[in-house]
């Protein structure tokens, strides 16, 4: 007797029925759209390693530049044309290339960015490491040193800042230094420097925020070092060693100048 039931179709192959219905590809809500990501060096920033190496290299560019610029006030011992060409010679930088003022402007402009950077990456470090309180440090000595640079840093820091505020005010814009007759001339920086530190008290701030510079340059040029991984038991000599002397040099050059003043050595 012959079989009269019906062939059946196996649903686990699909492709054999045509009737099944096929499910398309799933669209709409269901799907989730994929974020943007950052610029790579934003998304460097927003960590702690970012930071540090910001921290390091605006550090480096700042401490050039005070090194550079001590060193070119330091014409004022060779006499009033000296250092008075010395200044002109800031404002045709590039010229005739560029206009006069334009490339110490943007020299200017990329100091004040730096140090935008360096203040906004170390609140932010910190922020993190306020709320990290679990990190400790590799040995007690490293705490020490860290636990001591957090204190005179923030203090010496916002001196800093302060003094940088009246500096420009005293000799770029001539806000707080005027001469005998009310006038502001940039272009006489001997008669400027010398009129501003007769002043007694104008010289003392000088001396002490100078001093404050020492102690943050001497903590910072320390730091630079491991904040870039270049950091060995080994090198630590020569990193105090080097972090000293360069601290040493800018204050010392620095505060020489109101004490030449005082002193009547310049005037």
């Amino acid at each position: 007797m012959a079989d009269t039931q019906a062939p059946t179709i196996s649903s686990a192959n699909p492709s054999a029925n045509p009737s099944v219905n096929r499910r398309g590809p799933v669209t709409g809500t269901a799907a989730t759209a994929k974020k943007r990501k950052k610029f790579f060096l934003l998304d460097l920033y927003g960590t702690a390693v970012g930071k540090k190496y910001v921290m390091a290299i605006t550090g480096i560019a700042m401490m050039g530049f005070v090194l550079s610029h001590m060193i070119g006030n330091l014409k004022m011992y060779l006499g009033e044309e000296d250092i008075n060409h010395y200044a002109e010679f800031l404002t045709r930088l590039g010229y005739p290339l560029a206009p006069e003022n334009v490339v110490l402007w943007i020299m200017r402009a990329g100091l004040i960015g730096a140090l935008l950077l360096h203040l906004h990456a170390a609140y932010s470090l910190t922020v993190m490491n306020r709320q990290a309180r679990s990190v400790k440090y590799q040995s007690a000595r490293d705490y020490q040193i860290a636990n001591f640079a957090s204190r005179s840093m923030r203090l010496t820091g916002i001196t800093v800042l302060l003094f940088l505020v009246w500096h420009l005010l005293d000799f770029t814009f001539g806000v707080t230094n005027t001469l005998g007759d009310g006038d502001f001339d940039k272009h006489q920086v001997y008669d400027n420097v010398v009129r501003s530190f007769e002043r007694v008290p104008v010289s003392a701030f000088y001396i002490l925020a100078n001093l404050a510079l020492g102690v943050h340059l001497y903590h910072g040029a320390w730091s630079i070092f491991q904040s870039l991984g270049w950091n060995s038991p080994r090198f630590n000599q020569w990193r105090r060693m080097f972090a000293t002397a360069f601290a040493a040099i800018v204050v010392v050059g620095n505060v020489s100048f109101p004490v030449a003043v005082l002193a009547g050595i310049v005037g």
